[in-house]
């Protein structure tokens, strides 16, 4: 079992200003916890023992928070002190602690739940049993999602994701994945998104992906979350 996982708390969060203005998104809270302990539990309650987290933006908060509270994993942070090197550039500057065995990248800002668990099994499943996958993406249907703005990222075919520009899109890339590390030998940029790998393996046809059956909570603009709070409160 992947036991090693990646957390990308590095952003600005400019979508949910002003509230991030003094506060790094990952440490909003909705109900009692912030996102970022939310999903730490759930890494924990997963089987996750190590986790590497990335700050930039205010990340001195973030070290401080993890080092106030208690979780019982093993916690690396990696500060982006110059510069933020964005998704895949934060991923390739962490790579070090993975060694060459894949790892799981998950994004704070989707409100994780144990029925996720067994998502990430899938994940698993799929991309150890198949020596084509290189990456295996958790995707949902855009209905089940709680923004109803989002347009969709991908369309799914046979666990294989795809993306002609000419579709309409029906699914939503929740935030989590899992890679092999082999995929970012051959960059070179320091800085650079993570769609950057996606569609180098899109290319030759080596990026899966598992289709999630749980509603899709993610915290993307300051309305969505305002009206999440709201939901937890009842």
């Amino acid at each position: 079992m992947i036991k090693k996982a990646m957390i990308l708390a590095a952003g600005f969060g400019k979508r949910i200003n002003p509230l991030t203005l003094k506060n790094p998104k990952p440490l909003l809270k909705i109900g009692n916890k912030t996102l970022l302990s939310n999903t730490l539990n759930f890494l924990e309650s997963s089987g996750f023992k190590d986790v590497v987290i990335n700050v930039h933006y205010l990340g001195e908060q973030i070290i401080n928070y993890i080092k106030n509270n208690k979780f019982n994993l093993n916690i690396n942070i990696i500060q982006e002190k110059d510069k933020i090197l964005d998704t895949g550039g934060g991923v390739l500057n962490a790579i070090h602690h993975f060694s060459d065995l894949p790892f799981l990248i998950i994004n704070p800002d989707t409100i994780w739940n144990s029925n996720y668990s067994n998502e990430i099994e899938l994940m698993e499943k799929l991309l150890l049993n198949n020596a084509k996958s290189k990456c295996t993406l958790l995707v949902v249907n855009k209905s089940k999602s709680f923004d109803k703005s989002f347009k969709g990222d991908f369309n799914l075919s046979n666990n294989l994701i795809q993306r002609d520009e000419s579709d309409t899109f029906q699914f939503i890339y929740t935030g989590m994945q899992i890679i092999r590390p082999e995929v970012f030998l051959d960059l070179n940029s320091k800085v650079f998104s993570i769609n950057e790998v996606w569609n180098k393996l899109l290319k030759t046809k080596e990026l899966y992906g598992v289709e999630s059956k749980n509603d899709f909570l993610h915290v993307s603009n300051l309305d969505i979350y305002e009206r999440l709070i709201k939901d937890f409160k009842h």
